[in-house]
């Protein structure tokens, strides 16, 4: 299962791509930098990270300090 969350724009040829992911039973949140290809369509680059479910209060408030 895969369900997508949100695109933000890196630059013209990037999007950094938020999803909601299942594997082996267990849901992550991936999120992961696209590339526009020759076709015109997004693929997935390695930059990016996976993280548990219960991480996201702990992420948030780390970006959140970066604002100060």
């Amino acid at each position: 299962m895969v369900l997508f969350v949100a695109d933000i724009e890196r630059n013209e040829t990037e999007i950094i791509r938020v999803e909601k992911k299942e594997f082996k039973g267990k849901e992550y949140i991936d999120i992961r930098i696209f590339y526009l290809d020759s076709d015109n369509e997004y693929k997935p680059t390695k930059k990016g990270v996976t993280l548990k479910p219960e991480k996201i209060d702990e992420m948030i408030g780390v970006l959140q300090s970066l604002k100060e």
